[in-house]
């Protein structure tokens, strides 16, 4: 028996409603997402940790998440992780003409256009009537900044007219609503953040990756602060 077949042999355990654990047997697709969203969180914290036994075991922990998913699929009728593993594999087969067919892609970027290319096609495949759109498939359960980077990308690389605010022009606005809390100041919000996005675009930053550095930096200082002020005393 494969480590995979096991794997699969024990969440079906798990699930038996007769002896498996009840709170197992008990999940949904709905109750577990949360627990998936954060077993890839753990694995991208491992990686930026640079822990490489934590990664071994955080990837465990997201392999479960793909196996528990798979496994309620199953017992529904829908699909089992045979058939999750088979759609990957054609997925990956598909989109890599390059390596499995007889494309020709040079460099990362050319591969990257490529890549963008079959994803599209395949969306617009996907609709059987009415127009698809260069922005479907971005999930809206992303984190904002991420999602805001990839649909301000999928336009751009469309031609689309819409974009975000010029950041100097979102700054203004900003700075014009005010103070207090309201329905302006939190649209100004909204739109200098998606303008901070686009100019970050612009530059070719990820704008995640830009915000964790500026929060690690800020969790040093503060905690620093925090360091000096306790060592001052009450009485300093």
């Amino acid at each position: 028996m494969t480590s995979i077949e096991r794997l699969l042999e024990i969440m079906a355990r798990l699930r038996d409603p007769r002896d498996g654990c009840p709170w197992d047997v008990e999940q949904t697709f709905e109750t577990i997402a949360p627990y998936t969203i954060e077993e890839a969180y753990e694995v991208d914290d491992a990686i930026r940790r640079g822990d490489l036994e934590a990664l071994r075991d955080e990837l465990g922990d997201l392999l479960l998440q793909v196996v528990f998913h798979a496994r309620m699929a199953q017992e529904a009728g829908h699909f089992d992780f045979a058939s999750v593993a088979r759609a990957i594999c054609d997925k990956l087969v598909r989109r890599h003409p390059h390596v499995f067919g007889d494309a020709e892609a040079r460099t990362a970027a050319e591969q990257l256009d490529a890549w963008e290319e079959q994803k599209a096609n395949e969306r617009a495949a996907q609709h059987e009537a009415g127009t698809p759109s260069a922005l479907d498939g971005v999930a809206q359960s992303y984190p904002a900044l991420l999602r805001a980077q990839k649909l301000l990308r999928r336009a751009g690389r469309a031609g689309l007219a819409a974009g975000p605010p010029a950041l100097e022009v979102a700054v203004e606005a900003f700075r014009k609503a005010g103070t207090e809390a309201g329905s302006d100041a939190q649209r100004a919000t909204g739109d200098l953040l998606l303008a901070v996005a686009g100019a970050a675009n612009g530059r070719g930053i990820d704008a995640e990756q830009a915000l964790r550095e500026a929060l690690a930096r800020f969790e040093t200082h503060a905690r620093a602060a925090e360091r000096s002020t306790s060592r001052a005393g009450p009485d300093a």
